[in-house]
């Protein structure tokens, strides 16, 4: 039963959560859709991400993010928490765009409610 349950996640509801490249950093966790903490090692995040340099090539991704100027160019908003129990999700800053991906899976849906 639990593989029905990981199938019908997987095709039918992450596809609608995808795509949320363009992040914005807010100054305030209560204006924040993610609170996430930076971590210092690759093993300890649940999310490797690379930073982009242009918008386009962060597009229909969620490992790769492009630091939007304004919140309403954001697919995200996201603060950044001084300590991890603090945070829904944790993040190591990779060198290279083709180390981002997700560690844990199960905090996808948690990062993307309500996006669309």
């Amino acid at each position: 039963m639990n593989k029905f349950k990981y199938l019908f996640l997987f095709i039918f509801i992450l596809p609608a959560y995808a795509g949320a490249g363009n992040i914005y950093e807010v100054k305030y966790d209560y204006q924040a859709d993610v609170k996430v903490y930076k971590v210092e090692y690759d093993y300890q995040a649940d999310l490797i991400v690379y930073e982009c340099e242009y918008d386009y090539k962060a597009k229909d991704s969620d490992c790769l993010w492009y630091f939007v100027q304004y919140d309403y160019q954001a697919d995200v908003k996201v603060f950044f928490t001084k300590y991890d129990y603090e945070a829904d999700l944790k993040v190591f800053f990779a060198k290279y765009d083709y180390m981002a991906k997700w560690i844990n899976p199960g905090k996808f849906v948690g990062m993307f409610k309500g996006k669309s």
